[in-house]
């Protein structure tokens, strides 16, 4: 059976492709799920239609990559992370946690698997980060890692700790259960008594 791609599939065709299938292949899966369609008059023209509105897409999104890239270019982004011995970090810094402080401080989105880490960062430094945002936009950002200030840490920990301690001597009333039958409040017999 002879379709025309209406999508791209990876490993078969491309999207305006004439190509054999299989027949069930095509009958039970292409044309259903509106991936490909049979040759033919109407066939071309929807073809042409999907491929003009999908080149249109593909042209907004390289026009807003473009402008992302052009907002990255040669930013600098802190990122602050908790210390140790010889200034190797507490855990690292990953690209997550880069697009995370991107947001925070610029105010720009970007997806954390765009980021080009090699490996995660694990040292307080200056870093040079790749941004892939296409094949051809790929700015560079310059990425500071540097250290938390402790004192404001432990005097956090020191508030919440006694935030839980006071929490924590609140009493507790318990109540006791009643049951009621027909609006009238029954009290439960002592243990140890018979009720004749």
């Amino acid at each position: 059976m002879k379709v025309i791609f209406l999508e791209d599939i990876s490993g078969i065709a491309s999207a305006g492709e004439t190509k054999e299938v299989a027949d069930g292949y095509g009958r039970n899966f292409l044309i259903p799920k509106k991936l490909a369609v049979l040759p033919g008059t109407q066939a071309s023209s929807i073809v042409a239609a999907r491929l003009k509105v999908k080149a249109r897409r593909q042209a907004e999104m390289e026009a807003e990559m473009a402008e992302l890239g052009k907002q990255l270019e040669g930013k600098e982004v802190v990122v602050k992370a908790r210390v140790g011995a010889k200034e190797r970090l507490y855990g690292s810094i990953t690209s997550a946690d880069i697009a995370d402080e991107l947001n925070n401080s610029l105010g720009l989105v970007v997806d954390k698997r765009k980021i080009d880490l090699d490996e995660s960062i694990r040292q307080l430094g200056s870093y040079e980060v790749t941004i892939r945002l296409t094949r051809d936009v790929t700015p560079a950002i310059k990425l500071i890692v540097a250290a938390e200030e402790e004192k404001e840490e432990k005097s956090d920990e020191k508030e919440g700790v006694v935030e839980k301690k006071a929490k924590a001597e609140k009493p507790v009333k318990a109540k006791k259960p009643v049951k009621k039958e027909s609006d009238e409040e029954v009290e439960k017999p002592e243990e140890g008594t018979e009720e004749a």
